[in-house]
């Protein structure tokens, strides 16, 4: 599973990579985390606000924190 953070680096991005890496944790899932930082590649994701939550190229939620449960029921389901 490859889960990608989309933002500028900042501490909301920080704390949705934590709790993404909580999540993954919590379910046993090997996942490869990427951070996208690049403006240009950011918008190719149609998103309005970051920090952002891709797994596996499907944008998961943006402009907010999701809950680890939320994103561990993601995961789960995750194509």
């Amino acid at each position: 599973m490859i889960v990608k953070i989309l933002g500028g680096g900042c501490p909301r991005c920080e704390r949705l990579e934590k709790v993404a890496r909580e999540a993954a944790d919590a379910l046993g899932k090997e996942a490869e985390f990427v951070k996208v930082k690049n403006l240009n590649d950011i918008m190719k994701y149609d998103i309005m606000e970051t920090p952002a939550l891709v797994i596996n190229e499907e944008v998961k939620s943006f402009g907010r924190i999701p809950a680890k449960e939320e994103v561990m029921d993601w995961m789960q389901t995750a194509k």
